[in-house]
């Protein structure tokens, strides 16, 4: 869809074996023993406004994960293990409303003169939240529930593989998936309704996506559930369960999955291939929907968590192109290069020498940038994350149309690692040069370093913890790959033009993404300018290209985000002097969950004002 309408919560799937943070060159995740941090703090006084908001926002967490029951799972929470949540329905969409209109006028009704600096966190963060929530329902995301990049029937079959967050541990956790397999099913239905109405009112996917979901789709269609990935739980059964159990979810899975699921499966993909695709649009741009330009600016100040316009971000993505730019000529120069910038790309595309020919050389250079990046930590980070991650390899049914890498968070109980999700499909796209910065963005000190000690902060309110701000989030994983210099990374001109490299694709979607939505350009149009201003290999400029035409707006946090926490810091450096320390201010940064930019901002500048005064 093209807006969760309960925002911020998500699941991050961006877009991603090493292990527990801080301990990266073994293949476990064990935790360790970590110093009291700020949001473990042990009980404080509490003002009685103080107590008002936490029943709020409790109260409205508890309403939202039993609408989102893939949420709960995803963070340990397993009361709806037996429910996927219909998104798409009307009764789903009317409750969610309620739901975030009843917090909010209930949050109106708390004195936030009463509130210490730790709860005026929380209030401003959750009334940012509810009110672009409810600015959302204006839009009919729900009609386009459908494409290649996130959508349920990828994340379905992710969950029944049996290593994804859906856990099969017990013979309760078998049931609760059979159950789901009920909901998909329906979910499916949902969608081709839905769909149908958006044909009515001309509220269709671009052609493009459609192509590109229904080989997906496709992969995952086979007349023996035995051969699917569905029955990988079947043949990994845990060791408790009895000979009866197993006989029989066997047979049920066997029945249910032949039955029903493929075929629902099959129904979605004959709807999208003979019915929805010849009415698909050749326009790409949210813009050419009626109120799509609208829809497009809300989706901007959704993802970036600013007021800015489309134009705005354009043309700061020209100067910052321009800049990064002038920056690679340097590299260029250092490593003797003679040509000009876009023969230089098309050189280091064509390189062997660059890329990886075996898919696991590849993954095992990810582990070694860990066993780098872990030795410096402790220069940048008085703290570190307890849980661990893994990395793995995209699954072959979705590696074509994903991005170069991605991650999954771990679970806030220990049960499941994190997942560092690294394509492997057409090698000859996954530059070595990218690679350091690939890592620190979707691992340490990135994603998975960034949510996990936001997940630890357990005197955190749960959307605090949990949730996801997209500005917040990416831009702090794309200011993490500005600290690799300082984490014994980048020690190369071609590691060094890498970061410059990975900087310029995100500053090149603040171009790219407003020139598809706002602007009227064409796909071949975007694909292009990627091309001449980046050194990505064709898989993937083709593939990012067509995920901003699917996920309108998502990709402009990545640079807006890092340029706001990269001011933030200019600014307590420049304010406090010798009294800054870095330890200080990521601490600041990060251990108060995923916050909208200006709730970041009036928290860093007060402490930054405390700071100076003592």
């Amino acid at each position: 869809m093209l807006v969760n309408k309960s925002v911020p919560f998500v699941v991050l799937v961006a877009g991603v074996v090493l292990a527990a943070c801080g301990q990266t060159g073994t293949d476990t995740g064990s935790p360790q023993a970590q110093p009291q941090v700020p949001g473990e703090a042990s009980a404080r006084a509490r003002s009685a406004q103080a107590q008002k908001l936490e029943r709020i926002v409790e109260e409205y967490y508890d309403r939202y994960l039993e609408l989102n029951p893939l949420q709960a799972t995803a963070e340990g929470d397993h009361r709806y293990d037996d429910r996927l949540g219909n998104d798409l329905s009307e009764s789903w969409l009317a409750d969610s409303l309620w739901y975030e209109q009843e917090a909010l006028e209930r949050l109106g009704h708390v004195n936030v003169a009463e509130l210490d600096d730790e709860d005026l966190v929380t209030y401003e963060a959750f009334r940012y939240g509810r009110r672009i929530a409810i600015e959302g329902f204006r839009y009919p995301g729900e009609l386009l529930p459908v494409h290649q990049f996130s959508s349920m029937p990828v994340t379905f079959a992710m969950l029944g593989s049996g290593e994804g967050i859906h856990p099969f541990q017990s013979v309760q956790d078998y049931d609760n998936f059979l159950s789901r397999m009920d909901d998909f099913v329906a979910w499916v239905d949902q969608a081709i309704a839905n769909m149908r109405e958006g044909i009515e009112k001309g509220i269709v996917q671009p052609r493009v996506l459609i192509e590109r979901t229904l080989p997906q789709l496709t992969a995952l269609l086979t007349d023996d559930p035995k051969q699917s990935l569905f029955w990988r739980p079947i043949l990994s059964f845990p060791a408790s369960l009895g000979v009866s159990d197993r006989k029989r979810l066997i047979g049920t899975f066997e029945e249910k999955l032949s039955q029903q699921v493929f075929p629902a499966y099959r129904r979605l993909h004959d709807f999208l291939q003979d019915e929805y695709l010849p009415q698909a649009r050749d326009s790409v741009g949210l813009s050419e929907l009626s109120n799509g330009g609208s829809w497009y600016a809300y989706l901007v100040r959704l993802h970036t968590s600013t007021t800015m316009t489309p134009d705005e971000i354009h043309e700061l993505g020209l100067a910052e192109v321009a800049r990064i730019r002038t920056e690679m000529e340097r590299v260029k120069t250092e490593i003797g290069f003679k040509g000009e910038l876009q023969a230089f790309f098309d050189a280091l595309r064509r390189d062997p020498e660059l890329h990886y020919t075996d898919a696991g050389d590849l993954l095992a250079g990810y582990r070694e940038i860990g066993r780098r990046v872990e030795r410096s930590l402790p220069l940048l980070f008085a703290v570190n994350p307890r849980a661990g991650f893994e990395i793995r390899p995209v699954e072959a049914f979705r590696a074509k149309s994903e991005a170069a890498a991605s991650y999954q968070p771990a679970s806030a109980d220990g049960s499941r690692l994190g997942i560092f999700y690294v394509n492997t499909y057409d090698l000859a796209s996954r530059p070595k040069y990218s690679m350091e910065a690939l890592y620190l963005h979707e691992a340490v000190p990135g994603h998975h370093f960034q949510g996990s000690l936001a997940q630890e902060m357990t005197a955190l309110p749960r959307f605090r913890r949990f949730g996801w701000d997209t500005a917040y989030g990416e831009g702090w994983a794309l200011y993490a790959e500005s600290l690799g210099s300082d984490l014994g990374l980048y020690r190369d001109p071609y590691s060094r033009f890498g970061a410059l490299m990975t900087e310029m694709w995100r500053a090149v979607r603040l171009v790219v993404d407003t020139g598809l939505h706002a602007k009227g350009w064409s796909r071949e149009q975007a694909i292009e300018y990627m091309r001449a201003n980046t050194a990505l290999g064709e898989a993937d400029v083709v593939a990012e290209v067509e995920r901003y035409i699917a996920w309108p707006g998502q990709a402009l946090a990545y640079k807006i985000g890092e340029l706001k926490i990269r001011a933030l810091r200019d600014r307590a450096q420049q304010t406090l002097g010798p009294r800054f320390d870095v330890r200080e201010f990521h601490s600041q940064v990060l251990l108060d969950g995923s916050l909208p930019l200006a709730v970041l901002e009036a928290k860093i500048d007060r402490w930054i004002a405390a700071k100076s005064a003592g």
